[in-house]
């Protein structure tokens, strides 16, 4: 096994004193490995959306510039106030990017768990992937089967883990079936595939025929059009052939949120034996995991008081759920990675490819479809 470099390409993202975003690489020195890190060197990490916010943030990309610094490529774009006093604590720090990769191991500290996995394609998830190399805790690594493509390895835990914790929400919360939004995504796919296999019945939004015609083709049983004339009819009746009274939604601002409370309660309120001016007493959670609309979320109060509203992130679910659940679920994941929660990509590009402002603009649209990888 080749020795590493002495330094490490980075993908750093910056806020600036005078308004800007900047994006750039640089050669940073690798760390020293304490007893119990590997040093990784990585070999495709995925560009999820909880990659944009830290990567683009709120920056107008109308206003991207391309440079180079150091012989390596800088871009830059201009914030607005908003922007930048939703940012006022990360201006001035250059901060790595990517929340999970895959890669393989070719250096390690001295202790047994450490050394165990030299040699080893892992994957990973703490940030800062957008790099050639990542130095962590043992710990922090999922050994991967023999023979694990990069690519397959590489989104092992944001999709995956997210997708299997929806259903562990439902099933500690006393749901039986779930609403998804955005559902032609990677991870809506993933969890069209999970519920299938547990015999959870899913309802599934999409936005036109073909992402309709996707899941269609995966075995999904009831698939919305939320552009149809007929969106909210179909919603109140897949709700009342479900029973779901649970839904995750990553778009997170318009009227959906409101709406997919609104047709829980039609639905409850078929079953009601008698009229109640407060509503029914069924209770409906929404969880927005997401940001892919970042304006105000609507509510128009038709549905009762017995309903909330929450944020949902991965890893405080995942801290709250204990180390026996998360084990099964990452289980489950190594043993379906090439079928269930197998992730497909449209682009494969490198590091100096991720700041071209073409292919940056086409990966921040978050299309459905479109999904880059980064093969450093």
């Amino acid at each position: 096994m080749s020795a590493p470099p002495k330094d490490n390409l980075t993908l750093l993202s910056h806020v600036t004193q005078q308004g800007m975003l900047e994006l750039s690489l640089e050669r940073l020195p690798l760390p020293a490995l304490s007893a119990g890190d590997v040093l990784v060197r990585v070999q495709a990490a995925p560009i999820n959306p909880s990659d944009l916010g830290l990567l683009v943030g709120g920056a107008d990309l109308a206003t991207l510039r391309a440079s180079v610094r150091d012989g390596l490529p800088l871009i830059s774009a201009d914030l607005s106030p908003a922007a930048m006093r939703a940012m006022t604590a990360r201006i001035g720090e250059k901060m790595p990017v990517g929340n999970e990769g895959c890669g393989l191991v070719v250096e390690a500290g001295a202790s047994p768990e450490a050394r165990a996995l030299l040699g080893r394609t892992v994957a990973l998830f703490g940030g800062a992937m957008y790099a050639q190399y990542r130095a962590a805790p043992a710990a922090m690594c999922m050994p991967l089967p023999e023979g694990t493509a990069p690519a397959d390895g590489a989104s092992c835990f944001v999709n995956p883990l997210t997708a299997l914790a929806f259903t562990e929400v439902m099933r500690r919360e006393g749901h039986t079936a779930i609403v998804h939004a955005a559902a032609a995504s990677n991870l809506g796919q993933m969890l069209v595939r999970i519920c299938a296999q547990d015999g959870i019945p899913l309802v599934n939004i999409v936005r036109n025929d073909a992402q309709a015609s996707l899941l269609r083709g995966i075995g999904a049983r009831h698939v919305l059009n939320s552009s149809s004339a007929t969106f909210f009819d179909d919603l109140v009746r897949a709700i009342i052939e479900t029973g779901a009274t649970l839904a995750f939604d990553p778009i997170g601002g318009g009227k959906l949120v409101g709406q997919i409370f609104t047709a829980m309660e039609a639905a409850a309120v078929k079953r009601m034996p008698s009229y109640s001016r407060y509503g029914s007493d069924t209770f409906k959670q929404v969880y927005i995991y997401g940001g892919l609309d970042m304006s105000p979320t609507i509510l128009s109060r038709g549905f009762g008081f017995a309903w909330s509203l929450s944020g949902f992130l991965l890893m405080p679910f995942l801290a709250k759920a204990g180390p026996d659940v998360v084990a099964r679920m990452r289980q489950r994941v190594i043993d379906e990675l090439t079928t269930t929660f197998k992730s497909h990509y449209s682009h494969e590009i490198s590091l100096e490819q991720a700041l071209d402002p073409e292919i940056l603009i086409a990966y921040n649209a978050k299309r459905t479809g479109q999904k880059y990888l980064i093969k450093p």
